[in-house]
């Protein structure tokens, strides 16, 4: 079909709304409350149009019509788009410099464009409550302009902890009483006005930095997301600038993750063929996000059994280089917020002590870097450090929904069969589709797996037909975590991830198991069954309520 906009003719297809339609072509109209990954909203009100025939509607969720002809800047268009944001503002608290949109703000470019005043209502601070959900995210009502996307979110994903409650002839947004939060965080990051953010660790890891003994760590999502905070294109494979930074911070050591992520796959792997052998427990599902764990312990406690004992990468590695280092401060890099809970559980200590001490998110090392003028597009690559440091293809591909699946399965099939997986690309298992499934025969075995891409695909799936699962709570996997840069949606999503994809092609090994790094780390830190388990293996199931 086509449609005109602005008296000039597009092309569309049918099922567009008139909104993606004139973004896709370069003509700007502000949507302060529109995500791809939600139906609309219809609440900010900012995106309306002048419809030949049909007068104002909302263009994020008119559908186009053949022949259709749209004004997105008229006059009267101009005055009620600045009445809306009036209207917006007329109860919000200015955002401060730190909020998640920080530099690149939505509302305060829209406020400047519109000469619209934000006052700061600091005295009246007490009418509008600060939540905080565990040790993962916070959300600041103050900023909320009742747009309804986290509400949208929460529901999409299958908890539904968030609600909208009236007060004073006026909705809002509140925790939910009779649900519990598994901090996944994409309320962060659908939220288009910084109300919701995570619990940072900024101070006490600067703090940390002062003594000198500051180790990080940083997940395999982070090396194809970090240089979005930077205004890199979407995607850009940065490993070498950020170890880079983090070494200009302070670092004494920095290790890759994506390491330990080889070690989780061969730990799980063998878990898999014991259970496959022993037709015990199956299907086996995958532990590494904590917010799916959390779910799981909350609200499907039947499955808890169904986890696999194997920590999480950044877990293991954590426990490794405490063993290893001189009285370390470990500081993960992590795409998710929900691994700021996950480091809390007391079930993950190795002898009472934790085996990370913070956790910053991408967002969180983004602004570190810029409060120390740190040139991040000049920097010069750095390797990570040793003897954690090399990592394969399946290790870095854990970053991406099915990566933990297909680096699993390129080592089970090899211990089983003892052959060569002819195609260790595993297709079926990647992507963005919400339930992927296959099925592979493994020796005499047909092995079916199913992948979840965003939590609430878990809902309806009759687990009983497979044999091994993998859980992402976040859509896209860790690459669309909840402490990613902001914005985010399914096209930066499939860029970070090809990312991933292309540096495992490029990798000379590619399979967990030949890495001699692992070996070494085996031989010489991991030495037998009782180290191993206590280094990488835990029981869920304890700490459901904290």
């Amino acid at each position: 079909m086509k449609i005109r906009i602005n008296n000039k003719d597009f092309d569309c297809k049918k099922g567009e709304v008139v909104l993606d339609v004139a973004l896709r072509n370069g003509i700007k109209i502000p949507a302060v409350c529109r995500h791809t990954d939600l139906e609309p909203q219809n609440s900010c009100r900012l995106c309306l149009v002048e419809i030949k025939g049909k007068g104002l509607q909302t263009s994020c969720s008119t559908k186009v019509e053949n022949g259709m002809e749209i004004s997105t800047e008229s006059a009267e268009i101009k005055r009620l788009r600045k009445i809306n944001l009036e209207l917006l503002f007329s109860q919000h608290i200015e955002q401060c410099s730190e909020c998640n949109w920080s530099y690149k703000c939505k509302l305060l470019e829209l406020a400047r464009k519109y000469e619209i005043k934000i006052t700061k209502f600091n005295d009246r601070k007490k009418d509008f409550p600060t939540y905080q959900f565990g040790p993962s995210v916070v959300f600041d009502s103050s900023k909320c302009i009742d747009c309804k996307n986290c509400i949208a979110m929460c529901q999409k994903q299958g908890v539904g902890f968030l609600d909208n409650k009236e007060k004073d002839g006026f909705f809002c947004t509140v925790p939910g009483q009779t649900k519990e939060c598994v901090y996944c965080g994409q309320c962060i990051t659908h939220c288009p006005s910084g109300a919701f953010e995570e619990v940072s660790s900024i101070k006490e890891v600067e703090e940390a930095l002062k003594k000198g003994n500051v180790v990080f760590q940083f997940a395999p999502a982070i090396r194809s997301s970090i240089g979005e905070e930077f205004n890199l294109p979407h995607g850009s494979i940065t490993t070498g600038k950020l170890v880079a930074a983090l070494r200009k911070l302070g670092a004494k050591k920095v290790f890759d993750v994506s390491f330990s992520a080889d070690i989780t796959t061969i730990e799980e792997g063998g878990e898999l063929i014991e259970r496959l052998s022993e037709d015990k427990n199956l299907p086996m599902f995958t532990s590494c996000c904590p917010s799916w764990v959390r779910y799981v312990e909350v609200y499907k406690p039947e499955l808890i059994k169904h986890l696999t004992s194997v920590r999480s990468p950044h877990i293991i590695l954590g426990g490794l280089i405490k063993m290893s280092e001189d009285n370390p401060i470990v500081v993960s890099i992590m795409p998710c917020v929900s691994k700021k809970y996950e480091i809390t559980r007391e079930e993950l200590k190795i002898d009472g002590v934790k085996p990370v001490d913070y956790v910053l998110t991408t967002r969180e090392l983004g602004r570190m870097i810029r409060k120390n003028k740190i040139d991040f597009e000049k920097l010069e690559e750095r390797d990570p450090d040793y003897p954690w440091g090399e990592a394969t293809g399946a290790g870095v591909i854990y970053g991406a929904t099915g990566g933990v699946m297909e680096s699993a399965l390129r080592t089970v099939y090899e211990k089983i069969t003892g052959k060569s997986l002819g195609d260790i690309n595993l297709k079926s298992v990647r992507g963005l589709k919400g339930v992927k499934e296959a099925e592979i025969k493994i020796g005499k075995r047909k092995v079916r797996v199913a992948v979840i891409n965003g939590l609430g695909n878990i809902d309806g799936l009759d687990y009983k037909k497979y044999d091994y699962i993998e859980v992402m709570a976040c859509p896209g996997g860790c690459i669309g975590g909840g402490g990613q840069p902001i914005p985010i949606d399914d096209e930066i999503r499939k860029k970070r991830a090809e990312s991933l994809y292309i540096i495992d092609k490029k990798k000379k090994i590619r399979l967990a198991h030949e890495s001699p790094f692992v070996e070494k780390a085996y031989r010489e830190h991991l030495k037998n069954k009782k180290i191993i388990h206590k280094i990488c293996h835990t029981t869920y199931g304890n700490n459901k309520n904290k």
